[in-house]
């Protein structure tokens, strides 16, 4: 019976069983390292490829950036196309009041020639006066003409004469004066001009402004 116990003891000790397989105790570590060996390369993998989450988390911000530079540009598109408006949405109204502030130049012009009464010039010319000053509050300013050159983009010529001395394509006369709205021009200055030799003297149709 002795040898029997001692035998049993001697198996206890070297961890195993009768079989010969390992005890819980041996088992535990082999599984953990296992484990841990099959888990490394997958965080290894991770760690390179960036998660789908941060990939669509960069789009968004990408589209979110572009479209706040989009609409930023389209505001001050908006406020530029505004400035604009505002600046002349009086052009047609003015242009329309050019008339009746030439027939006043004109009666201006004939009681002066015709000695009218030193009342009735002195009112037509505080009409007139008080007409440009109100024009002028809106933008409204004469055009220069007279003894200046020609200048296509701002007068209209409605003759030439003989220069008779007189630079060739000056402006001699005006014949009708001509107006800025701001930096546009509201209505040419018709103009007679110097012509660029004797024989090239003519008159102009006149043509009516739009």
């Amino acid at each position: 019976m002795r040898k029997k116990s001692d035998s049993i003891e001697k198996t206890s000790g070297s961890g195993t069983f009768d079989g010969g397989e390992p005890s819980i105790e041996e088992a535990a570590p082999d599984a953990a390292g296992s484990a841990a060996a099959t888990a490394e390369p997958a965080s290894s993998i991770t760690d390179q490829q960036p998660q789908p989450l941060e990939e669509e988390m960069k789009t968004v911000q990408d589209r979110y950036l572009r479209l706040a530079a989009e609409f930023e540009n389209y505001k001050k598109r908006a406020q530029r196309d505004q400035a604009e408006y505002t600046k002349y949405a009086t052009e047609r109204l003015l242009r329309e009041l050019l008339p009746v502030l030439d027939n006043l130049q004109r009666a201006l012009q004939h009681a002066q020639q015709s000695g009218g009464t030193d009342s009735l010039i002195e009112g037509v010319e505080l009409t007139c006066k008080q007409f440009l000053e109100v024009l002028g509050r809106f933008g409204v300013r004469p055009i220069p003409s007279v003894g200046l050159p020609f200048d296509p983009a701002v007068h209209q010529a409605v003759a030439t004469v003989d220069p008779q001395g007189r630079a060739p394509n000056t402006i001699v006369e005006e014949y009708e004066k001509g107006y800025y709205l701001h930096d546009r021009v509201l209505r040419p200055a018709r103009v007679t001009v110097a012509a660029s030799g004797p024989g090239e003297c003519r008159d102009a149709p006149v043509k009516s402004t739009p």
